[in-house]
């Protein structure tokens, strides 16, 4: 089944569900672009008052599929780079939607399904959730804004643990540092997301769409030159030997083998 982003209404929440499960809920660039589409409209819809971002089944989110970055190897760059400007747009359009965004977080939220996240105004998550920055593990850079948010929101050493270490990070260490905001029992986390939304949809929506435009208005230009930076980084890691020996290591089951002379 191709990755779909599914869209719902329940009264003044729209649901947005990534659903790709037989894949961990992978993304893929028809995703990005229906995004895009879903949150303008709910931006400019009174009927929208908050919007709850969730995974299909046991996941919120893989990342990117790997197949796609291998087969991108052999294409030129900017194939690659169009991708990445297109998940960029989408992260954007989260920051710029005047509703609140709620994340529901279960099973694990990888690499760019991190980066999803980190853009969201809360996140709630089960308590055996499991958030990884997975990139380096294939050789690459992260994108989706991931450097921006955590070297913002987090101690520079511990950015640059989650970075560059790429091991997993529990729901509840994330929620005792500020980054989630809401810890559920397994499988709840979706109903405990609704209720946020639910209680936000009932508030003063000018009001609350200047508190986001008002916390969100010094970071823009760094967002946005940020994701410029994690663009180039991208294509160039993905285009390096590391990034096809740490590809293909992943889909083959085994450990990379990287050259130990430094990059090439």
């Amino acid at each position: 089944m191709a990755a779909r982003l599914l869209s719902t209404m329940q009264d003044a929440v729209l649901q947005l569900t990534i659903a790709n499960p037989e894949a961990r809920n992978a993304l893929h660039p028809d995703i990005y672009v229906e995004g895009i589409a879903a949150l303008k409209r709910a931006a400019g819809d009174p009927a929208v008052r908050a919007i709850v971002i969730a995974g299909e089944g046991e996941h919120f989110c893989a990342g990117g599929n790997l197949n796609r970055l291998r087969e991108n190897r052999s294409r030129p760059p900017e194939v690659q780079a169009e991708s990445i400007d297109t998940l960029h747009e989408w992260i954007a359009a989260i920051r710029d939607c005047p509703k609140p965004v709620v994340a529901a977080v279960e099973g694990a939220a990888a690499g760019a399904g991190f980066s999803l996240t980190l853009a969201c105004d809360l996140i709630v998550a089960a308590q055996n959730a499991r958030f990884v920055m997975s990139y380096i593990r294939v050789g690459l850079t992260p994108d989706g804004g991931a450097s921006h948010w955590l070297a913002t929101r987090l101690p520079y050493q511990l950015a640059y643990e989650i970075l560059a270490c790429g091991h997993p990070v529990g729901a509840p260490r994330l929620h005792a540092l500020g980054i989630v905001s809401e810890l559920t029992e397994p499988g709840d986390a979706l109903r405990a997301a609704l209720a946020r939304a639910n209680e936000l949809a009932d508030g003063p929506a000018f009001a609350l769409g200047r508190v986001k435009s008002l916390l969100s208005a010094g970071e823009r230009e760094a967002l946005s030159h940020q994701l410029v930076r994690e663009r180039e980084n991208f294509v160039a890691a993905l285009h390096s030997d590391d990034a096809g020996e740490g590809i293909a290591a992943f889909l083959e089951k085994r450990v990379p083998r990287y050259h130990r002379g430094g990059p090439r």
